[in-house]
């Protein structure tokens, strides 16, 4: 349950593009098409599936504070999270050009559709905010890492390909001069966020009433042992 929490949250009320606007380059540039969205969205899911947990590991046994305990106790005081930006972007930009290589190889039309932005996939903010977030939620497990990374991918998939779709249907609609192009590409963004806001009490309900119930169970017994001790005192 922890797991499928966390993968629903990743898409829907942590998504990369309505929430947190990251990726917002290739987004905005590679959705004219939505064959062209899936590819990238594909790209971006598999490169995110594979680095955030990797990232993952190397926050846990290299980058934090006596991560290196494991060399021996002599390295326990060692810190190299000064390194975080260097090693994850190095990580990204190795799973981005195995990628290149098989979209090259197995699929030349969607990689020249693609363009420069498959290879600027190594720099995509949603893809770099994986791994920061990764770190800054410090997940217990790997397997924690890998939902959220594949969640946040298929986030950001989502994301693109319902524009992608979007875009290709209001070309033949009479959208104002002055909003053609990217004027309505925002407005529309901006729409769709405010929908995606609406899942945010999803998964947050049941909690919001599991601390109502303890609240209430506290201020009850609370009250009972106030009115035990004023009985106490009353006796005496």
């Amino acid at each position: 349950m922890e797991h499928l929490e966390l993968f629903l949250k990743s898409i829907f009320i942590d998504n990369m593009v309505f929430a947190f606007f990251l990726g917002m380059c290739s987004y905005l540039a590679v959705s004219k098409k939505v064959s062209t969205a899936v590819g990238l969205g594909a790209a971006v899911i598999f490169v995110l599936a594979i680095t955030v947990p990797l990232n993952f590991l190397l926050d846990k046994y290299i980058l934090r504070e006596g991560a290196l305990v494991w060399l021996g106790p002599e390295y326990a005081d060692y810190d190299l999270s000064f390194l975080t930006f260097i090693l994850f972007i190095a990580t990204i930009a190795t799973m981005v050009q195995l990628v290149e290589i098989v979209v090259e190889k197995f699929s030349p039309s969607l990689y020249n559709s693609l363009g420069i932005f498959l290879p600027l996939i190594a720099v995509n903010c949603a893809i770099l905010g994986g791994s920061l977030f990764m770190q800054q939620k410090e997940f217990a497990t790997i397997t924690h890492a890998g939902v959220y990374g594949i969640g946040s991918g298929i986030g950001w998939f989502l994301a693109i390909l319902a524009i992608a779709a979007i875009r290709e249907k209001i070309r033949y609609s009479n959208v104002p001069a002055p909003l053609r192009g990217l004027g309505i590409t925002f407005i529309l963004t901006g729409l769709m966020a405010i929908g995606f806001m609406s899942f945010g009490g999803m998964l947050t309900g049941g909690d919001e009433e599991e601390a109502k119930k303890e609240t209430v169970q506290v201020e009850e017994k609370t009250a009972k042992e106030v009115a035990e001790n004023t009985n106490v005192s009353t006796l005496k």
